[in-house]
């Protein structure tokens, strides 16, 4: 778009009391060129019928750093040209009438050294309900060396999470208990041991069990880690149950985490839903007592999904990282829950890499160190089977864990068995790939290959292995290549 200059006011016309223009203000800044030690972040802007791109784009820099609707005095009792957070480019949204990205820059020094929810509470504050806007979206954000630093990011880190575990060269297994409510303590136990026997590295509880009426929180711990007991002893492998610590009070949860850990357990899990001090809280817990934080993303759709109005999970994946999160649900792809497949690889690259570069195609925005803060498990999990095994490894690489829920619990010959399938079907294909087969397109033939040995994995095979998801994603990427020209 074309790009109008600054027009900002100087000197006492600056201060006179009365409305002025945002862009007017100083929040619309051009010429300037971000600092090393900048937070940016990317807004998807659509303003309402009428108002200039420009100057929504500079309401939402005023309104997310020092802003309000009128001229202050007291203004000139701060730094002000320092504090003001500054809208540098704005481009119209390939594809798209009425969109625009913004792109923000806001000093270091207006948010506090460690804190999420500092720093959400500007980026994300009132500025989401501006009435000059119709929507708003926070698609990216670059955090500078100098702010991650102050993080003490994943509580353990991939590579001390499989030195714990034992467990290398290979996707990490796991499920979630089925039913997920209204299960007694002892057949919920039952489960679990059945999956960890059957060939599960994890089996885990899922958002919405806490200390229901129908088991408390303590009977069920009991009961999980006496399973997780017998399953060692039965395999010789080392086994985890995520047990959900979330509560209402951070009281609740210490308590409930502790007694975990005097169960012997590897892993406690929380929910996004807790928020983002008390996700910070138990990360430091977790890191003091060597234990294994997952974090199960309820509740994000509320706000990831929108494509025009909300949060990217891109976003919410580095904020998590910072918080100090080990586990945390990235998408599948294939499974029943929304992913487009170069979104989500955009996110997993987030969780797992030490430098992330700006991708586009892949709905990365920006440069990003991570300053040697330790590496983020994804965890796929929703509507996934063993028949997409060859599809999961490539897309979602080695360091993920796969949780089977329905795709282990559902099986015909029981959760044992389906819980074998998925191990059989796993090592196959990591068989078939270090001996330099194309699994991708192989998959269906080494799979069949492997079930031939293997009664539960042609059991899981003839029941589920055409079950697809395919349905269009409500997130797609707006790049837009552009073709190269032959020289």
């Amino acid at each position: 778009m074309n790009v109008q200059p600054s027009q900002t006011v100087k000197g006492k016309d600056r201060y006179k009391s009365g409305v002025m223009e945002y862009r007017k203000m100083g929040y619309w800044e051009p010429d300037y060129e971000p600092k090393d030690t900048d937070v940016i972040a990317c807004f998807r802007v659509t303003p309402q019928d009428g108002v200039d791109p420009i100057e929504a784009s500079a309401a939402v820099a005023g309104e997310s750093s020092t802003a309000t609707w009128t001229v202050v005095w007291t203004d000139r009792l701060t730094a002000t040209e320092k504090y003001r957070a500054k809208c540098y480019r704005v481009d119209p949204v390939p594809g798209t009438e009425g969109q625009y990205f913004a792109y923000i820059a806001y000093d270091l020094d207006l948010f506090e050294p460690g804190s999420i929810s500092n720093l959400t509470a500007s980026i994300i504050g009132n500025v989401f309900g501006f009435k000059p806007l119709k929507a708003l979206r926070l698609e990216d954000m670059r955090l500078p060396l100098a702010y991650v630093k102050t993080f003490q990011g994943p509580a353990t880190g991939i590579v001390v999470e499989r030195e714990r575990l034992d467990k290398f060269g290979r996707p990490l297994l796991g499920a979630t208990v089925k039913p997920k409510l209204g299960l007694s303590g002892r057949n919920y136990g039952r489960v679990v041991y059945e999956a960890l026997k059957g060939g599960l590295d994890f089996t885990k509880d899922d958002e919405n069990i806490n200390s229901q009426p129908f088991m408390h929180w303590r009977e069920r711990f009991l009961y999980c880690m006496e399973a997780v007991a017998k399953a060692e002893a039965a395999t010789g492998e080392i086994k985890g149950t995520y047990l959900n610590v979330t509560a209402a009070t951070m009281e609740d949860m210490y308590e409930r985490a502790e007694f975990a850990k005097e169960l012997g357990s590897c892993i406690v899990m929380i929910d996004l839903v807790i928020g983002y001090t008390a996700i910070q809280s138990m990360a430091k817990w977790a890191r003091r007592n060597d234990m294994i934080l997952h974090l199960h993303r309820a509740g994000h759709s509320t706000y990831t999904r929108q494509k025009a109005h909300g949060v990217s999970f891109r976003v919410i994946a580095k904020w998590m990282r910072l918080a100090g999160v080990d586990h945390i649900h990235a998408g599948t792809v294939v499974g029943k829950l929304e992913g487009d497949p170069a979104t989500t690889r955009g996110y997993y690259d987030i969780c797992r890499e030490d430098f992330n570069p700006m991708r586009l195609e892949h709905g990365v925005f920006f440069d990003q160190p991570w300053a040697s803060l330790n590496k983020l498990m994804p965890v796929a999990s929703g509507g996934i089977h063993a028949g997409q095994m060859h599809q999961l490894l490539d897309l979602l690489g080695e360091d993920v864990v796969l949780q089977f829920g329905g795709g282990t619990i559902g099986h015909p010959a029981g959760i044992a068995a389906g819980a074998t399938a998925n191990r059989v079907a796993l090592e196959a294909m990591i068989f078939a790939r270090n001996a330099g087969r194309d699994y991708v397109n192989e998959g269906p033939t080494i799979l069949a290959e492997a079930a031939r040995s293997c009664t539960p994995l042609r059991q899981a095979l003839d029941v589920w292995g055409d079950v697809t998801f395919n349905y269009a994603s409500t997130d797609q990427l707006d790049f837009v290549p552009t073709p190269s020209v032959a020289g």
